[in-house]
């Protein structure tokens, strides 16, 4: 048996992740500005390198603005942010998520889950859609909530595949982390029988190339989720 060599964080990556994690939470408001590189180089106890390079790794994420001679300022993130901004916030207080982030997470991923049934529908091949059903087998055959969890994940990044659009599968990857820990919650709450039969229904409208049937699921078991009996805000 392998052990993965165990890292600590470099200072930059505690610097990024405690301004991160003042934003977010709101003890950076936006628009307020930073204190110079100096200062906070003497406050934090870091040297102005890593000060300087933490800052221009927060403004590439979205977080701060950089205005020469006038100094560097929280920015607007929701207006301004990109990948790497939403990749932050799913990892902020280690991907543990509210009740707004369930929820939003979850109607994003309504919006993406249309329109990744939809393209598998018209432009799937049957042996691509046949990959699609080896994929929900596995979940099937999961021991665990953990294991059905992946084999969902599989199962929905095999679907953004499958419909030929390149940048769906990727942002279905950069909700990884957090869409598992909400796929264990909901197997820990309501079995994993459960999370089969979403997924088998979905795949046989899928299959049969039943566009609206896809739809109108999707929509039904999305919204027990958010707001009906099956919705994975706190454990039981």
């Amino acid at each position: 048996m392998e052990f993965t060599r165990l890292s600590s964080p470099s200072l930059k990556d505690l610097f990024v992740q405690q301004l991160q994690g003042m934003i977010l939470s709101g003890a950076l408001p936006v628009g307020a500005q930073l204190p110079p590189e100096r200062v906070l180089a003497e406050q934090m106890h870091v040297s102005r390198t890593v000060v300087n390079s933490g800052l221009a790794e927060l403004s590439d994420q979205g977080f701060l603005e950089v205005h020469p001679r006038q100094g560097t300022f929280v920015a607007d993130y929701r207006r301004r942010g990109n990948l790497s901004t939403l990749i932050a916030i799913m990892q902020y207080k280690g991907g543990v998520l509210g009740r707004e982030e369930i929820r939003s997470i979850l109607e994003v991923r309504r919006a993406l889950e249309h329109l990744a049934a939809e393209r598998a529908i018209r432009y799937a091949s049957d042996e691509a859609l046949d990959r699609l059903g080896k994929a929900l087998a596995q979940i099937a055959a999961a021991s665990s909530a953990e294991q059905a969890a992946e084999c969902a994940f599989d199962f929905q990044h095999e679907l953004a595949l499958v419909g030929g659009n390149s940048i769906v599968p990727l942002i279905y990857h950069s909700f990884k982390p957090p869409v598992i820990a909400l796929w264990v919650r909901f197997c820990h709450l309501y079995g994993i029988p459960s999370l089969v039969r979403n997924t088998q229904i979905l795949y046989t409208f899928i299959r049969n190339r039943d566009q609206d049937g896809a739809s109108q699921w999707i929509d039904a078991y999305l919204e027990q989720a958010i707001s009906g009996s099956q919705q994975i805000y706190e454990c039981r």
